[in-house]
């Protein structure tokens, strides 16, 4: 699944690609309306995220001629968040709005509930060596036996499964889990990564979650 994402903030930017990467999105981004126009062919999203306020060109516009392109998603991301302006949105054919400062997850969310209305969403399971994580059912499956997990160890277990060997830094673990605005300290994260370790030692010897000291974590899988 890609996701164009389209802002003039490259923080923005950033943070948005960082989070739809974690969550296993190939993306796409432009910094205006027209550069996101010209990759349309080429990248063909599956789904636009679009900041509302951009030179030439904004938002609303852009959402119409992304319609007019092959009726695609849009969710419009913006500072404002008067009444008129949401108003706007909808008219110009989007299909969510969220407003800026905006956490993550939140934003995930809001993509997945808009790709399963177009009936995009993937509803394939994560494979990770032996083990197989379904996003769906929140099973983790290992040969014949079956794990279930409470949500945040679940969570936190997907999106270091999404991507091994790469080591997720502590504090984008507690955005992407916990939310931007959490305000407990770095031991529950510690406790939930020793509960993990627990249950797949019970299932497998090949996968492990490793602590890279002074960064994060990591998942390793043995061949």
């Amino acid at each position: 699944m890609k996701i164009l994402v389209v802002d003039d903030d490259p923080g923005i930017r950033e943070l948005v690609r960082i989070t739809l990467q974690d969550a296993g999105y190939a993306v796409a981004a432009a910094a205006e309306a027209i550069g996101a126009l010209s990759m349309l062919e080429a990248e063909n999203p599956d789904l636009a995220i679009v900041d509302v306020m951009m030179p030439g060109m904004d938002g609303f516009a852009l959402t119409r001629e992304l319609k007019s392109f092959k009726d695609m998603p849009v969710l419009l991301l913006t500072a404002k968040g008067a009444l008129e302006d949401k108003e706007r949105g909808f008219r110009a054919g989007s299909d969510d709005y969220v407003v800026k400062p905006f956490e993550p997850k939140e934003l995930l969310f809001r993509v997945e509930a808009i790709l399963r209305r177009y009936g995009k969403e993937e509803e394939a399971p994560i494979l990770a060596g032996p083990l197989e994580i379904d996003r769906q059912s929140y099973e983790v499956t290992c040969g014949s036996r079956t794990l279930l997990l409470p949500l945040k160890e679940f969570e936190l277990l997907t999106i270091l499964a999404s991507r091994p060997n790469v080591v997720f830094e502590r504090e984008r673990l507690l955005e992407l889990v916990w939310g931007l605005d959490y305000e407990g300290d770095g031991g529950t994260l510690s406790v939930h990564i020793k509960r993990i370790r627990g249950r797949l030692e019970g299932l497998t010897d090949r996968v492990s979650i490793v602590t890279v000291r002074g960064v994060g974590y990591k998942m390793e899988i043995l061949p």
